[in-house]
């Protein structure tokens, strides 16, 4: 999973094993070993009573949660994107979970073997 942020926004892609594992287990988990006592924790979380995409942040952990529904029809279909933008007065935050496509020219520093076929590269269609 990665995660971008800039400004008041956060943006986090997600692999076909990700999604799979959010489907599955309704979270998916990553860590930024920063320093020996600094760790950052980013995730995306399945939440039975949320309403609408949210994100929290305590303890060092930043967590989008997903509404239980949305999270599963995003997971099953061929969506890609899911965003929303939290009001809470002080900043509007903007969030967007996608499903992480593999980009259309290699990268030889990046493994992409379990992003999902970029819609425009012709030679992984069948």
């Amino acid at each position: 999973m990665k995660l971008r942020m800039k400004g008041d926004s956060l943006r986090l892609r997600l692999t076909r094993g990700e999604v799979q594992q959010l489907a599955q287990t309704g979270r998916v988990e990553e860590r930024v070993h920063i320093s020996p006592r600094g760790v950052l924790v980013y995730r995306v979380q399945r939440a039975p009573g949320a309403a609408a995409l949210g994100a929290t942040f305590e303890n060092g952990v930043i967590e989008i949660q997903v509404p239980e529904g949305i999270a599963r029809e995003w997971c099953a279909s061929e969506l890609v994107t899911l965003d929303a933008v939290q009001r809470d007065g002080a900043a509007d935050l903007r969030i967007v979970v996608e499903k992480d496509f593999a980009c259309l020219a290699p990268r030889s520093d990046e493994d992409e073997a379990d992003n999902f076929p970029h819609p425009k590269d012709r030679s992984s269609a069948t």
